[in-house]
């Protein structure tokens, strides 16, 4: 089959395409033939070497998949060759990713796929699907009325959060980086969004909240956000973060007793614990998706795995939005 591999982590790491044998299913395990990924901000922290979690050298990554099962291990149930399916499964130590033709994926950690959506569309959402759920709805435990504000309303994590959220009934709350990303942000649901550039945090408290403050605040991008978040958070209230690689005053946790949750979603892979409840996750939200027409946002440029290296010179473009999507030029469903 083919794969694309990197043979480095490194700023300049490239992909570079080769022929391997294609993988054994094992007992447990599925192969699925692979129609499509997506990158996902850990992806690139493997590629360049910040985060040492990748596979060994020549190294697979991307852990997003959506494609179909092509041969089922010993001990599985609940699939069936030909179904369509998805999930965040490898990328990591150990685990062979999805930039390749196929991909043998521990059971546990795929799901049905939803069935309004194409094969794009789901590679899209499981790492951020899950995040964003395990956040807002697991952790934070979110209740129809409450104010919740998440900050990157057109982020990967940030938008499937504004639908998840509206989908409890919260009101929604959504910072931006642009006027055309505040419109995005609308239109996913959320019922104020605003430009994080043109207010400060004071502002924004004091104009939506008088000056009480948020009952959730999702900080998906980190560092300074994370301090805002913080300070934006009422007495008592509650902080999700999905990026804490950094350092804090936490005097002002502390002032107003507010609880702060780290999600990481990556952990199932790494520490072979919880995978059964993403898999619960997955389907789900599968089963919210097909009832809601809730969908991923997609940026308009996607990418064919043989433009990978592309793909992720383009995710550092400031203008991308949504999730940027690789597909198998090669896929044919089986």
């Amino acid at each position: 089959m083919r794969a694309y591999v990197l043979n480095e982590f490194s700023k300049r790491a490239h992909f570079e395409q080769i022929e391997i044998e294609k993988p054994v299913v094992l007992p447990g395990y599925v192969l699925i033939r692979v129609a499509a990924t997506s990158i996902n901000p850990i992806d690139g922290k493997i590629r360049s070497g910040a985060v040492p979690i990748g596979p060994s050298i020549p190294a697979i990554l991307h852990g997003d998949v959506a494609g179909v099962v092509v041969d089922i291990g010993e001990g599985v149930t609940g699939f069936s060759i030909g179904d369509e399916v998805y999930g965040y499964a490898g990328g990591v130590k150990g685990r062979q990713g999805a930039l390749a033709d196929y991909m043998v994926a521990e059971a546990t950690l795929i799901a049905h796929k939803p069935k309004t959506l194409s094969f794009q569309e789901a590679s899209a959402l499981p790492v951020v699907a899950i995040t964003a759920w395990k956040a807002l709805i697991e952790r934070a435990n979110i209740q129809q009325g409450q104010k919740v504000l998440i900050h990157g309303a057109t982020g990967g994590v940030g938008h499937i959060a504004i639908q998840l959220a509206k989908y409890k009934g919260a009101i929604v709350y959504a910072t931006a980086s642009s006027e055309e990303k505040v419109k995005i942000g609308y239109e996913l649901g959320a019922d104020h969004v605003f430009s994080y550039r043109e207010k400060h945090v004071d502002e924004y408290v004091e104009e939506y909240t008088d000056g009480k403050g948020f009952d959730v605040v999702l900080d998906t991008v980190g560092t300074q956000t994370l301090d805002d978040s913080l300070q934006a958070a009422k007495v008592n209230g509650t902080v999700m973060s999905i990026a804490t690689r950094s350092t804090h005053d936490l005097s002002m946790m502390h002032a107003k007793g507010l609880t702060l949750h780290v999600v990481f979603s990556i952990i199932p892979l790494l520490h072979h614990e919880g995978k059964e409840e993403q898999q619960r996750i997955l389907q789900l939200l599968a089963e919210v998706i097909d009832n809601t027409g809730m969908k991923p946002l997609l940026d308009p440029l996607s990418f064919s795995f043989g433009d990978a290296n592309k793909a992720y010179e383009y995710m550092e473009n400031e203008k991308k939005y949504g999730k940027v999507i690789l597909y198998n030029e090669s896929f044919s469903g089986a």
